[in-house]
């Protein structure tokens, strides 16, 4: 296939937000996370919320995607986990786990424009760095081999080996004067040996750059800023988000700040930075807000829109900032909050819970793809399955409910059934 013959599009993936949604502080690093351990959840607010999101962004784009929940609790691993009633309640509660919501972590994307073969390819992340993540890969790369069965246009690897922890798109952005162009990608990884674990390792960037067929001139590898991973920036896009030429970035994303722009110029001399100082914006106050861990999107006039959580509407320091950022006439135009509280709780802001694929929207499973009924007809299910709430004893304790279990199982498969995807099951 020619590149540049067919005009792409960008198409958001977001995740359903699963019937089992809970706050058991699994994840190490992840400030929001631990801070809300132990709280109660809301399961059906959650993916209302999330549901939202995604009627948003199809009214604004044109196109949206979505991917399932996986199956939970994971027999499984409970299964191989042994229980006896001695192990630490984090065992217990692993196999709940809902954090597949967060699709940015669900793979890395490469658009056809980019590689070898002309194909989109993808590499379902190993997550192999927290136990309730590293069950993750096999569930999704099912949905990955439906969703992108045409394989004239996609490619969809297997996982990363393990050691090499890989989290997916959540370290990797796409710089390109349009999304059917040719891009530059950006892969970020974290250096172990610090306060909390790197949770992207270098070698499982370059490996799937190699897997892709990417060209080696058109890769550019950046070392993410230590102090801003102890600070709670787990993933890259916690702290920086970029779409077509621009890049979004706090002053502090990057080990080497002024290196990392220099080597990404290399590739693209286009680029626009649009860097947020911490004089303006402390790290501490951009993750507690998620400011970069938006959606920053093309809309069909061309112009484009930052996609925040509402908790940068409330902070006067990120707001004061965004507000003069859209009066400077610079190239993101809109400021637009979302709620997405349920999911913040847990350390996952509008960019979490979305995977970006770049391709010809035909070329896609239609079921996969969100309209306006496919939303009623989600939100009802939810309205109807979804717990409206969960404790963390009601998944870690010994004496966990079967009837929990049976009842978040019945959730999942009444969407399955309703979007008809029973083969998921």
């Amino acid at each position: 296939m020619e590149r540049g013959a067919v005009s792409l599009s960008e198409i958001n993936f977001d995740g359903i937000v699963g019937p089992t949604h809970n706050y058991a502080g699994l994840s190490l690093g992840n400030i929001a996370s631990a801070s809300h351990g132990g709280d109660p959840s809301y399961p059906r607010a959650a993916a209302l919320q999330g549901v939202a999101k995604m009627r948003g962004n199809l009214d604004r784009l044109g196109v949206q995607g979505f991917l399932l929940p996986l199956p939970r609790p994971n027999t499984l691993l409970a299964e191989s986990l042994h229980y006896s009633g001695t192990e630490p309640a984090a065992l217990r509660a692993a196999p709940w786990s809902a954090s597949s919501m967060w699709t940015a972590n669900a793979a890395t994307v490469s658009p056809a424009p980019d590689t070898a073969d002309g194909r989109c390819h993808l590499t379902p992340a190993n997550l192999v760095t927290m136990l309730h993540r590293a069950q993750e890969w096999p569930d999704t790369k099912r949905q990955l081999d439906l969703a992108f069965a045409d394989r004239e246009h996609f490619a969809v690897h297997g996982p990363v080996p393990p050691t090499f922890g890989d989290e997916g798109a959540a370290n990797h952005m796409r710089l390109c004067e349009g999304h059917s162009a040719k891009g530059v990608e950006v892969f970020v990884y974290g250096r172990p040996g610090g306060r909390f674990p790197a949770r992207q390792h270098e070698q499982a960037s370059r490996l799937v750059a190699r897997a892709h067929g990417l060209d080696p001139d058109a890769c550019v590898f950046v070392e993410q800023n230590p102090a801003a991973i102890e600070a709670g920036a787990f993933h890259n896009d916690v702290v920086a988000v970029a779409n077509e030429g621009v890049l979004f970035t706090h002053a502090e994303a990057f080990a080497d700040q002024a290196g990392a722009y220099e080597a990404i110029r290399a590739a693209f001399p286009a680029l626009e930075i649009v860097e947020v100082p911490a004089s303006a914006v402390s790290l501490a106050e951009a993750i507690r807000t998620y400011l970069f861990n938006a959606q920053l999107v093309t809309r069909p006039d061309q112009s484009m829109a930052l996609i925040v959580p509402e908790e940068c509407r409330e902070s006067e320091a990120v707001w004061g900032w965004c507000e003069n950022m859209v009066a400077s006439n610079g190239p993101i135009r809109e400021v637009i909050p979302v709620d997405v509280r349920q999911s913040m709780a847990n350390g996952g802001g509008p960019a979490c819970l979305r995977l970006r694929v770049v391709c010809d929207p035909a070329t896609v499973h239609p079921r996969f793809l969100l309209d306006e009924a496919q939303a009623d007809l989600i939100e009802s299910v939810i309205a109807k399955h979804w717990p409206e709430q969960i404790d963390p004893s009601d998944i870690s304790a010994v004496d966990a409910s079967d009837g929990l279990a049976s009842d978040v199982i019945a959730a999942r498969t009444a969407l399955l059934a309703a979007l008809d995807l029973e083969n998921l099951i």
